[in-house]
């Protein structure tokens, strides 16, 4: 019996896929359920199985191909089967071009300048294949316990291969500062620019094509409006020096705004709604999408039921799930469902911003850093720590009072922090 091997919507925003390899080569015997091939999707790296059993008799798109969700990519058939007619009728439908085994991987975001070497010498590109690093499976492991990016390495194993050695020699002696909170009040790195040469066309990766396309969405058809609260974070920073001395976990500000949203969003459900056209539905659940940067772009895994976790839990979790969202490891239910999203961009030393609302949510918190600045206390002047936070609505389910008293609520649990443990 013939079997058409076509591409799987992998996500609900998944239009193409990239053939990472094929895990199964012609000629193999296939059972129902066996892994066929790794697909690149807009969101992650994910597994394809078989729905017919036989023998993979031909496979149209090779690893670094790129198809159309619904393309034929291979056929599965018994040994004497007549496939001759699916494959003519194949060959008459056009099918995007591979990739040149040349250029197996796009091309990174802000490629280096070719014109003059970096004032600082960095390691040689890792070895990609079909859009994935290359590494051992132990390497991997290391990387995502460490949060070690992968593409930040030079691979020293055969054909360029990432091994355990090059992530301990990255741990030993990183190549360049990593983006991390520094203490509120603390001088902080300079941010490197990223150098793009005059004139470069810089591809768009299935990722950004499709935060291209549900962003101006969000912006075009829900009416934004924008609410911004001042925080006094002092209790907040700290609970977090007295969690991080007595815990075996690391803490983050943004850890502790989580799980005041959760707690803030229990009492306010309208905010935690969606606009459906004829309705406003509000969800029973919290599920927060923490945004994730990526070299390709954002993505924003979710902490389930994060009204009903503990800080300490959420703050292992969004690890977690960081982790592997930049190995583009993520399943579909862990980006997928979130009902409230926290973008934050204070450990680059932004004060404030805005953020465009995640579709269908109806609310985004852009959370600024947490700074030392002069504040009155009473009739004296002295040094406080101060957080902005901007809540993005969508005015079709949230009005502004709402929208100030759900700052009001975050920025009380946040002001008087012990409840969060709780």
């Amino acid at each position: 019996m013939i079997t058409k091997v076509v591409l799987a919507k992998l996500s609900p925003t998944m239009e193409e896929g990239t053939i990472v390899k094929w895990s199964r080569q012609e000629g193999d015997a296939v059972k129902v359920g066996d892994v066929l091939a790794e697909i690149e999707t807009d969101k992650a790296n994910m597994e394809m199985e078989a729905l017919g059993a036989g023998v993979l008799r031909k496979v149209l798109v090779p690893a670094g191909g790129k198809a159309p969700v619904g393309a034929l990519i291979g056929v599965i058939a018994d040994p004497g089967e007549d496939i001759a007619p699916l494959l003519a009728e194949a060959a008459t439908a056009p099918v995007p071009a591979p990739a040149a085994a040349s250029t197996p991987a796009p091309a990174p975001p802000f490629p280096a300048a070719p014109a003059a070497p970096p004032p600082l010498p960095a390691p040689t590109a890792a070895a990609v294949t079909g859009g994935r690093v290359k590494a051992s499976p132990l390497a991997r492991a290391i990387a995502a316990q460490k949060n070690v990016p992968l593409t930040s390495l030079a691979g020293s194993g055969p054909g360029g291969r990432i091994v355990k050695r090059d992530v301990e020699g990255y741990l030993a002696a990183p190549p360049a500062p990593a983006f991390k909170a520094a203490p509120a009040g603390a001088a902080r790195p300079a941010i490197p620019v990223p150098s793009v040469p005059p004139g470069t066309a810089i591809p768009l990766t299935s990722m950004r094509r499709t935060i291209a396309k549900r962003l101006a969405e969000s912006m075009y058809t829900a009416p934004h409006f924008y609410v911004t609260a001042e925080i006094d974070m002092d209790a907040a920073v700290s609970l977090r020096e007295q969690l991080i001395r007595a815990e075996d976990v690391k803490v983050s500000y943004n850890d502790l705004v989580l799980k005041a949203c959760a707690k803030a969003l229990t009492r306010f459900p309208t905010v935690n709604a969606s606009w459906t056209g004829e309705t406003i539905q509000t969800h029973a659940e919290v599920h927060l999408g923490v945004a994730v940067s990526l070299a390709e772009g954002l993505i924003t895994p979710v902490v389930r039921n994060a009204d009903r976790k503990h800080v300490l839990d959420i703050s292992r979790e969004v690890k977690e799930l960081a982790a592997r969202a930049r190995e583009k490891r993520l399943k579909p239910e862990e980006f997928m469902g979130s009902t409230f999203t926290v973008s934050n961009l204070g450990m680059f030393d932004v004060t404030e911003f805005t953020a465009i609302i995640n579709p269908p949510e109806s609310c985004i918190l852009a959370v600024g850093a947490v700074r030392k600045v002069p504040v009155v206390k009473g009739d004296q002047l002295a040094v406080g720590h101060r957080m902005k936070v901007t809540l993005s609505s969508d005015h079709r389910v949230v009005d502004g009072a709402l929208a100030a008293q759900f700052l009001a609520e975050v920025r009380r649990l946040l002001e008087s922090p012990a409840s969060l443990l709780l």
